[in-house]
C-alpha cells in the first residue's frame, strides 16, 4: 500500500448476554458508530465508505444499520468472515485508505446473538457449526471431518468440541495441564473486572474455572467465550486527513496488517490444532511483522482471539512470544498479565469481555486504541506504545494487525 492509515476515534457497546436489553442492530450500531465518529471529533459527512460486519443478520443489514448515523449515499458493504468479521471490515477499511482511494472511512461491527451454545443449523453455521458434519451443505464440512476422523464426533457444542479436541492434543504433545488451560480463564476473568464494557466482570479462581460445567472435556464453561450482543467501530483516515483536521493527537498508526486463509497445512496433519487455524495465525502473523518492520519483542499489548483457552495458547506459540508447546509454561509464569513480559486481552478476551462475532475485531482495536494513547483506566498497560491484535474465524480467516503510537 502506498500510504499509512490511522485510526483517529473507536467507540463500542457494552457487550451483554442476549435479550438483555431491548435494542436492535441498529440501535447498537447507531451507539457505537456514533461513539467513535464523537472520539474523532468529526460528523458521518466526513465519511466516504462503510464497510460493515456481522454474520446472523439478513442481507443489506449494513445499509439498516449505517442509515441510523446518516443518509449521505455513501457506499456500504457487507462483510461476514464468520468470528473474523469484525477485523475484515477493519482491513477493508486501511485498504481503502492506504491505497489512496479515500480518506475516511468506518469501520463497523456489531451483532444481535441468540441465547445458548453456538453449534448445529444455519445460526450455529455463522461460527462455524455444521447441520451435519461431513455434510455437503456445511462450508465448513471439511474442518469437522478432519476432527471427526481423528476424534469422533460426539453431541456437544461443535465449536468447543473442535477446540477441545485441540486442547487434548496439545496436552498430548507437549504435556499442557488442565490447571494451565483454566489460568487463561482466571487471567482474563480477572481482567475484565476493570472493564466496563465488558459482559462479565466476576472473578474467578483457577479452582472455580475447573469446577465448572464442562463443556467439552477439557473445557469448562469458564473457558469458553459467550454469545453476545454489541457493536464496535472505528473511523480509518489518511495521513492528508490526520494532518487537514489537526488530528494527530489522536491518531494511532495501523503500522502492520495480514490476513491468511486455510492452505493445505491446515488439514494436511489430520490435526484439530492445525484445523482450528494455527497454521493461518502464524502466517498472518510474520505477514504483519514484515510488513510493519516490528516483531513480538515490540509489542506492549494484545488482544487475541480467545474463543476458547486452548486458543489463546496455540495464539502464543503462533505469534512467536513462545517455542512450540511451551505456552502453557507461559501462562503459568505470569508473563502475559500485568507485570509480565506482556499483557495479552486487558479488556477480558472473547471468554470474559463477550464475543458477538461481528463485533470482537472492532472491539479489540477499540480497546488497543485506548491502551496506546494512555486512557485505559484501571487496565491501562503502562507505558504501552505497541499493539497487536489477533481475530480469527473457522472456514478460515486469521487476521493479525500491529498498532503503533
Amino acid at each position: 500500500m502506498a500510504g499509512t492509515a490511522y485510526i483517529i476515534g473507536v467507540g463500542m457497546t457494552r457487550f451483554e448476554k442476549p435479550e438483555t436489553r431491548d435494542w436492535q442492530y441498529w440501535d447498537m450500531a447507531k451507539e457505537a458508530g456514533g461513539a467513535a465518529l464523537a472520539d474523532a471529533g468529526i460528523g458521518y459527512d466526513a465519511v466516504e465508505q462503510v464497510p460493515v460486519g456481522y454474520c446472523y443478520q439478513a442481507s443489506t443489514a449494513g445499509q439498516r444499520a449505517v442509515y441510523e448515523l446518516g443518509l449521505t449515499g455513501v457506499p456500504v458493504y457487507n462483510v461476514n468472515n464468520n468470528c473474523a468479521t469484525g477485523s475484515t471490515a477493519l482491513m477493508m477499511a486501511r485498504q481503502f485508505v492506504a491505497s489512496g482511494l479515500n480518506d475516511c472511512v468506518l469501520a463497523l461491527g456489531f451483532e444481535k446473538m441468540k441465547r445458548g451454545a453456538l453449534g448445529a443449523g444455519a445460526d450455529g453455521g455463522a461460527r462455524g457449526g455444521a447441520t451435519d458434519v461431513g455434510g455437503a451443505s456445511s462450508p465448513v464440512a471439511r474442518h469437522y471431518g478432519v476432527m471427526a476422523a481423528a476424534h469422533g464426533f460426539e453431541m456437544t457444542p461443535p465449536t468447543a468440541q473442535i477446540f477441545g479436541n485441540a486442547a487434548r492434543e496439545h496436552m498430548a504433545r507437549h504435556g499442557t495441564t488442565a490447571e494451565q488451560l483454566a489460568m487463561v480463564g482466571a487471567k482474563n476473568h480477572r481482567h475484565s473486572a476493570h472493564n466496563p464494557y465488558a459482559q462479565f466482570r466476576d472473578v474467578y479462581t483457577v479452582e472455580e474455572i475447573l469446577a465448572a460445567r464442562t463443556v467439552h472435556r477439557p473445557l469448562t464453561k469458564l473457558q469458553c467465550s459467550p454469545t453476545s450482543d454489541g457493536a464496535a467501530a472505528a473511523v480509518v483516515v489518511s495521513e492528508r486527513f490526520v494532518r487537514a483536521h489537526g488530528l494527530a493527537a489522536r491518531a494511532v498508526e495501523i503500522a502492520g496488517q495480514a490476513m491468511t486463509t486455510d492452505t493445505e497445512e491446515s488439514f494436511a496433519t489430520g490435526s484439530c490444532i492445525d484445523v482450528v487455524g494455527a497454521p493461518m495465525s502464524r502466517a498472518a502473523a510474520r505477514r504483519a511483522y514484515e510488513a510493519s518492520g516490528l516483531g513480538i519483542e515490540d509489542v506492549d499489548v494484545i488482544e487475541l482471539h480467545d474463543c476458547f483457552s486452548i486458543n489463546e495458547l496455540l495464539t502464543y506459540e503462533a505469534l512467536g512470544m513462545c517455542a512450540e508447546g511451551e505456552s502453557g509454561k507461559l501462562v503459568a509464569d505470569g508473563a502475559t498479565t500485568y507485570g509480565g513480559r506482556w499483557v495479552v486481552n486487558p479488556s477480558g478476551g472473547l471468554i470474559s469481555k463477550g464475543h458477538p462475532l461481528g463485533a470482537t475485531g472492532l472491539a479489540q482495536a477499540a480497546e488497543l486504541v485506548w491502551q496506546l494513547r494512555g486512557t485505559a483506566g484501571e487496565r491501562q498497560v503502562p507505558g504501552a506504545r505497541v499493539g497487536l491484535a489477533h481475530n480469527i474465524g473457522l472456514g478460515g480467516a486469521a487476521v493479525v494487525t500491529l498498532l503503533r503510537r
